[in-house]
């Protein structure tokens, strides 16, 4: 086996053009694969930037040819040699107009075959990819996410400080103030019994940066949530969080728009437009069932509870009489698209969002086909395709419950649905919202309570203070989410600066002072030697890099991530530790089996 001494790379692999041949070159990186063709053989070499055709022949020094021959995927090689243009190019590659005529090759290291392909869009298993990460991580597709995900972070440092943000690191080890997710507990080694909670957001510290007078803050922080995981979910993440005194919602969303606005463009290319569209909470509800509408594509829910509150069939009277509702969407222009079939995979589909069932009216080549027609009368089916638009060729799905956020949940994913069947998401549309106006409070059925929406220092709407207390269901926040294409990218809120609202909130949400001061006794105090005006706002920077990439998981874009249950496949964490450990922990632990299952 060769070593690097006396070796100097020159270049790397996919940076060589035409306008480098003549030149004496050294490169070095992993065989993607080796053709050869006897009196002649190609080598591919990959490194992070691309790949470089090596080619060696019947005028290579024998001993180097010998080694060229003897090489296989994902050995770990160094060439020197002459670049020249190739007479058969090729725009496969970037390289495709040069080749590398080695005159001296290092066997640096050998490797056994992997497990799978070495290739972009790899078909390989999700479990197998992760179990070996750091042979998935060398795929080009993986590479260029990764890089992405750099570019993005770097661009956020220079945009914020151009901006006259601080950028200052929080503790990771914090205290546990259960209101929102599960914290992940750390014990304490000196203080026996005691733990340490790891942050779920830096929210605390960052108010007491503001009331600490530093007025612009920012960092890419790192954040933990013990809880279940989905596509755009893990239980550490990160983000790009900041905060800002004297300012309100304008100043936040203004700033925030511009770094959205430089990052699509040095790292995409892309244009974005601003100002963003607004978008009451209300009306997101309203019309796209989700408070992170994807407004790719229409089929706008649209209410009918008025038209069949009094009719005849109780599977649209009841939900409306229970005060709940019942809505519609015209997937419109499709029908053909929806045979019998689709409609029926399309009724258990909203059945998972606990919807009871789905109705709907078919209008393809002239004739209508309904499964709840002959229960209205024709003046209740009129008045509904009327309010619907609805046209030869339109697909009417409806669905009704006595809760609304049942039907917003279910015909808002409907609606995505039927637009991932038709090919509507199209992935390099961007579409940009903020939704503002929030609820302060939503309904916990798990406590039997009123719980904060985002988190307990979120200020109400001024024109809404009184409601804090005594009418939670309709007191708004001025909190506000950054959406793209259905994917919440950040949210944020300005933030109570004022002490006799802080403890209004907090006895809003059933804290006793003795709870409140045992929680929060830091930022109670710090309140009242005088707090600015501030607010602030976090992007999940794995969210954004998905979807700039057009990854179909945040996973694609974190080197080492964990699977649905929180483990790690590559080290096998979580994992026991030694009874030494746990005793000077003063921890004792009753241990379970543990399920095979890891996603």
């Amino acid at each position: 086996m060769d070593n690097l001494q006396g070796f100097h790379r020159t270049h790397y692999c996919g940076d060589l053009r035409a306008n480098h041949a003549g030149q004496i070159v050294s490169v070095c990186g992993w065989v993607q694969r080796q053709r050869d063709k006897g009196a002649l053989i190609f080598v591919d070499l990959r490194d992070r930037t691309g790949i470089l055709q090596l080619t060696f022949d019947d005028q290579t020094d024998r001993e180097v040819f010998e080694k060229a021959k003897s090489l296989r995927s994902e050995y770990v090689v160094a060439a020197t040699g002459k670049l020249k243009e190739r007479e058969a190019k090729t725009d496969k590659i970037a390289t495709g107009d040069v080749e590398l005529y080695v005159t001296k090759l290092r066997l640096l290291a050998k490797a056994e075959t992997p497990p799978f392909e070495i290739v972009e869009n790899s078909k390989a298993n999700d479990m197998l990819r992760l179990k070996y990460r750091y042979l998935d991580l060398r795929r080009p597709d993986m590479q260029k996410c990764i890089a992405t995900r750099h570019r993005v972070a770097k661009i956020a440092r220079d945009y914020f400080d151009e901006q006259g943000f601080l950028e200052i690191e929080t503790p990771m080890l914090t205290k546990s103030t259960p209101e929102g997710a599960r914290d992940y507990l750390v014990p304490s080694r000196v203080h026996p019994g005691k733990f340490y909670a790891l942050p779920q957001s830096p929210q605390q510290y960052k108010q007491l940066l503001m009331l600490s007078g530093f007025d612009r803050y920012f960092q890419i922080a790192r954040c933990f949530r013990d809880e279940d995981l989905r596509a755009d979910r893990q239980p550490e993440f990160t983000q790009i969080d900041l905060e800002m005194s004297f300012v309100d919602e304008d100043d936040v969303m203004s700033i925030q728009e511009g770094f959205l606005k430089r990052v699509f463009k040095e790292v995409l290319d892309v244009d974005i437009q601003t100002p963003f569209r607004r978008m009451p909470w209300q009306e997101a509800m309203d019309r796209f069932g989700s408070d992170k509408p994807d407004l790719r594509f229409g089929f706008e829910l649209q209410d009918i509870s008025d038209i069949v509150k009094n009719c005849g069939f109780k599977v649209f009277s009841d939900p409306v009489a229970a005060g709940g509702s019942v809505r519609m969407i015209n997937v419109k222009g499709h029908a053909a698209d929806f045979p019998r079939k689709k409609i029926d995979k399309l009724a258990e589909f909203v059945k998972t969002y606990q919807a009871k069932g789905l109705a709907w009216t078919r209008l393809h080549d002239g004739q209508v086909t309904s499964s709840y027609q002959k229960f209205l009368t024709d003046e209740e089916n009129q008045a509904i395709l009327d309010r619907a638009g609805a046209q030869d060729g339109d697909l009417i799905l409806i669905v009704g419950d006595a809760k609304n956020t049942v039907v917003w949940a279910s015909l808002g994913a409907l609606r995505c649905e039927a637009a991932r069947e038709l090919g509507l998401l199209k992935k390099d549309d961007y579409q940009f919202l903020w939704v503002t106006q929030f609820p302060m409070f939503e309904w916990s059925e798990e406590e039997g309570r009123y719980v904060a929406m985002h988190h307990p220092f979120t200020a109400p709407m001024d024109e809404d203070l009184d409601k804090l207390e005594t009418d939670k269901a309709n007191c708004r926040a001025k909190a506000y989410d950054i959406v793209l294409n259905g994917t919440e990218l950040g949210g944020g809120s300005i933030r109570i600066s004022v002490p006799e609202t802080q403890e209004a909130m907090f006895r809003a949400l059933g804290f006793t002072d003795e709870d409140a001061m045992e929680r929060f006794g830091h930022l109670i105090n710090a309140f009242k030697f005088g707090a600015p005006p501030h607010g602030g706002l976090a992007y999940g920077l794995d969210r954004l890099v998905m979807l700039m990439t057009g990854a179909d998981s945040i996973r694609d874009v974190i080197a080492f991530p964990k699977v649905q249950n929180a483990s790690e496949p590559m080290t096998q964490c979580p994992d026991f530790v030694d009874d030494k450990q746990l005793d000077e922990l003063s921890l004792s632990v009753t241990r379970k089996e543990e399920s095979s299952d890891q996603d």
